[in-house]
């Protein structure tokens, strides 16, 4: 197997990786777009275009042309298409493993951010699942968008990476840590519905992928007691502050929808129409899987 550029003493494989990765920059959200003509049967050139751009950038956005934009059928045919089939049936998912996301005070939800209208600080998805339950793949469907706000922000977790690794070396091996980062245990009424869960940011899949569980809130996440563990940490806080051509922020609209190897992302405040029927309502997939490589090969994107 090829040397993976995540293994920190390959440094002439990652020289290389990083000078293609980061010549892709700034991204063209136009490109990262893809639309499918007819989601009930995507053809072969739309689903390469979503695997290569995913194979690169490791997520694409993609946007139905027709049909029932509110169709969960859609969401899950796409995911089966791309390789994602493994879904992750979490606490508040439906009963199909798919997580309607909208406002909501549902036992069991309220004080979940995700079913709000709040801000939703960056984080990749089930950061606090156990090691063998890690979430490789995800999809995010808009079946009906917010009144005003709701924008997501993403980067890729590679690009984070890199500018830790730039920045200083030793915050890669500090994230690595199989301690770097704790979630505490999930109590609900006094009863524990997850117990608590430690476990590295940055790990390596067997392909040789690499994989990040990352959470920017304060008040669940416990930081391995390390000086270079907290800068680190402080590093990572400091960068969703800043400007950078490595952000991509865009608003799903109804129909559209992201697919992605779990990339870092947050989500804006919005506001909700008075009209009930006409809420914001999303659909998530978090699967066990990553995006599938495409059979044929495609120019860069």
């Amino acid at each position: 197997m090829q040397s993976s550029p995540f293994h920190i003493k390959s440094l002439d494989t990652y020289q290389t990786w990083r000078t293609k990765k980061l010549a892709a920059y700034p991204l063209a959200l136009e490109r990262m777009l893809i639309p499918i003509q007819d989601p009930e049967n995507p053809t072969d050139a739309e689903l390469t275009r979503l695997q290569a751009t995913c194979q690169q950038h490791n997520f694409a956005l993609y946007r139905f042309l027709q049909g029932d934009l509110r169709s969960k059928r859609h969401v899950h045919r796409l995911g089966q298409k791309v390789g994602l089939s493994r879904l992750d049936s979490n606490l508040c998912a439906d009963e199909d493993s798919l997580t309607s996301l909208q406002v909501t005070s549902h036992a069991g939800q309220h004080d979940y951010i995700p079913y709000t209208n709040k801000p939703l600080s960056w984080h990749t998805d089930g950061y606090y699942n156990l090691p063998k339950a890690q979430i490789y793949g995800m999809v995010l469907h808009c079946a009906q968008p917010a009144l005003e706000g709701g924008e997501s922000w993403l980067m890729d977790h590679e690009i984070a990476y890199i500018l830790l690794r730039d920045a200083n070396p030793d915050y890669i091996h500090a994230l690595m840590h199989p301690n770097a980062f704790t979630i505490p245990a999930n109590v609900l009424n006094e009863e524990i519905i997850r117990p608590e869960q430690s476990g590295p940011v940055f790990s390596v899949t067997a392909a040789g992928h690499l994989h990040m569980r990352y959470s920017a809130r304060q008040r669940n996440v416990i930081w391995r007691d390390d000086p270079m563990t907290r800068e680190a940490a402080e590093f990572l806080l400091n960068l969703w502050q800043q400007d950078s051509p490595y952000k991509i922020r865009y608003t799903l609209q109804a129909g559209e929808g992201l697919l992605c190897n779990n990339v870092l992302h947050n989500r804006t405040a919005f506001k909700d129409s008075d009209d009930p029927t006409q809420t914001r309502l999303l659909y998530r997939g978090r699967y066990f899987d990553r995006v599938e490589e495409p059979k044929e090969t495609l120019c860069s994107v």
